[in-house]
């Protein structure tokens, strides 16, 4: 029997007893992934235009994929509902400048699920080798479908919408919307993932070499695939110039009121295209080859009434080149939100009708629902409007225009079809004033400097109210115009005919991610799955 001798001076050494955890810091703790996911979303706002903050984008990313990690999918559910809303509740704020709260918040709450979809995702590959990339992938997934459906999809709010100011940009030229969007994505998870890596190390004293090489890689292959893509970009005449003018005409004052003074902005335009040709008589401007006004600068049908049909007429006299003509017109008791080619000597002839035309602004689904609800927006859209079915390319003086009409920007076939159908630069007509002085406007000039390098062509925006613009094929603005004033632009732009690979690829690229996204999740819930069949063993 073995005795051990305690020494009645040295005190009985007692384990540590845990702190109590106090109420206040459990509520800490279980609300600050939730603050993080909300706030997260207000930093990926703070990244679109009109700032010009786009690499914010990436710490969003990298904040929202911190909280995803590892969640249960009804946390994931949650959280991704919540970042959702914080990019999207600001973001889309101008939908409720004329019309109230009510439908801007019924659309948030709509498009915030398919982030929320998009977070779950997240969530199940967030443990899989590789996660940033199947996590990216998933983030376009949840594009693909918003941009798809419900009423023809919604694409407000696409990564690539945000990076006109961005190192990324050229990476449209490579794959479109998708690849630039997912490079941004891939970025923001990959740092992400250093992070994590770098304080496990810190913790543990180890290094996992493979993981680390491969969230480093996530972060640097976006950036080096950018800088690899500039040759892509360019502002090259491959077809000769063409000196074009873009006449933003304004309207009588902003908001849905000004519909009721059709004739008004017609007038308006048609003034400032003849104040454009007295300066192109007295030899202070250059004599432009093809004229465009923007969306609805003609309210009032020209077909059906012979006053305004005289009005545009004496326009396009004056200034000696046809006019694409953004109308009203109505056919066979159908209305088209149309564009129409108007030449000097011939009066019209080609049109163009609007094929993405805007739910719950051209034409209202749900209709009898939505009345019941508030009888008021019914009356904002009394006659829908009817979609045309072909694209539109306008051969003025020599120069193919493809055609976007305003929305439509948003949707990537919308815009491609026209330059695989033959044009050498794009317009975007459109009509703002609606919105009034909100951040829509810069939103959509945005995209149209992604279409620009997208599709490597000239990008012109008349727009009735502003910021008309024209842009260059490397998505630079050269000229633009005020908010509510008359104005017209008057510039030599190139012409291009040559095809990048975005154009050439299509839908291919988005297809491709949609497959990555779908290999990872189809990987993580065969993981899960089987775990649990080993621990049922």
């Amino acid at each position: 029997m073995t005795v051990t001798a305690t020494s009645v001076d040295e005190p009985e050494q007692l384990e540590p007893q845990a702190r109590p955890v106090s109420r206040g810091a459990r509520l800490v703790r279980r609300l600050a992934p939730a603050a993080a996911a909300a706030l997260s979303g207000v930093l990926l706002y703070v990244s679109f235009p009109p700032r010009t903050l786009w690499w914010l984008a990436v710490p969003a990313f990298a904040v929202f994929g911190w909280v995803l990690r590892g969640r249960t999918w009804k946390a994931a559910l949650g959280l991704g509902y919540l970042f959702g809303l914080g990019f999207l509740l600001p973001l889309l704020v101008w939908t409720g400048v004329e019309v109230g709260p009510g439908p801007w918040l019924a659309l948030v709450v709509i498009e915030a699920v398919f982030v929320a979809l998009v977070g779950v995702g997240v969530a199940a590959v967030s443990k899989l080798p590789g996660w940033p990339m199947w996590a990216a992938a998933l983030w376009i997934a949840g594009e693909a479908a918003r941009a798809r459906a419900p009423f023809g999809g919604f694409p407000w709010g696409k990564i690539a919408f945000g990076q006109a100011d961005g190192v990324f940009l050229p990476l449209a030229a490579v794959g479109g919307t998708p690849v630039l969007g997912f490079a941004v994505v891939l970025c923001g998870f990959g740092l992400c993932e250093i992070v994590r890596q770098a304080l496990e190390a810190r913790r543990t004293g180890a290094v996992r070499r493979g993981a680390a090489a491969v969230a480093l890689l996530s972060l640097v292959l976006p950036v080096v695939g950018a800088f690899a893509a500039r040759p892509l970009v360019s502002d090259t005449a491959e077809d000769g110039t063409a000196t074009v003018a873009v006449i933003q005409g304004n309207v009588p004052r902003a908001g849905l009121d000004f519909n009721s003074q059709r004739r008004a902005v017609l007038d308006y335009h048609a003034r400032e295209t003849e104040r454009l040709a007295a300066q192109v008589k007295a030899g202070k401007i250059a004599q432009p080859e093809f004229v465009l006004w923007p969306e609805n600068s003609s309210d009032i049908d020209p077909f059906g009434n012979p006053d305004a049909y005289a009005v545009i007429d004496q326009a396009a006299k004056a200034i000696g080149a046809p006019i694409s003509v953004g109308g009203v017109v109505e056919k066979n008791g159908k209305l088209y939100n149309e564009q129409i080619l108007w030449d000097p000597e011939t009066g019209p002839g080609a049109t163009y009708d609007k094929r993405q035309v805007q739910p719950f602004g051209e034409y209202l689904p749900l209709r009898s629902m939505v009345g019941a609800i508030n009888e008021n927006w019914t009356s904002m859209v009394r006659q829908d409007f009817s979609r045309g079915s072909k694209p539109g390319v306008f051969t003025m003086a020599g120069t193919k225009v493809g055609l976007a009409t305003c929305y439509e920007a948003a949707f990537d076939w919308a815009v491609r079809d026209t330059v695989t159908h033959g044009a050498q630069i794009i317009s975007v007509p459109s009509n703002n004033a609606t919105f009034d002085r909100s951040e829509m406007t810069y939103q959509q000039l945005a995209m149209s400097r992604i279409r620009a390098v997208e599709h490597s062509r000239t990008v012109t925006v008349p727009v009735t109210s502003g910021v008309s613009a024209v842009i260059m094929p490397d998505g630079k603005i050269t000229q633009r115009t005020g908010m509510f004033v008359a104005d017209s632009l008057v510039q030599k732009v190139p012409l291009r005919s040559s095809e990048t690979p975005a154009t050439r690829l299509g839908t291919a690229p988005e297809m491709l991610l949609l497959l990555i996204a779908a290999g990872g999740l189809g990987w993580a819930v065969t993981s899960v799955v089987r775990g649990r069949r080993t621990g049922d063993l």
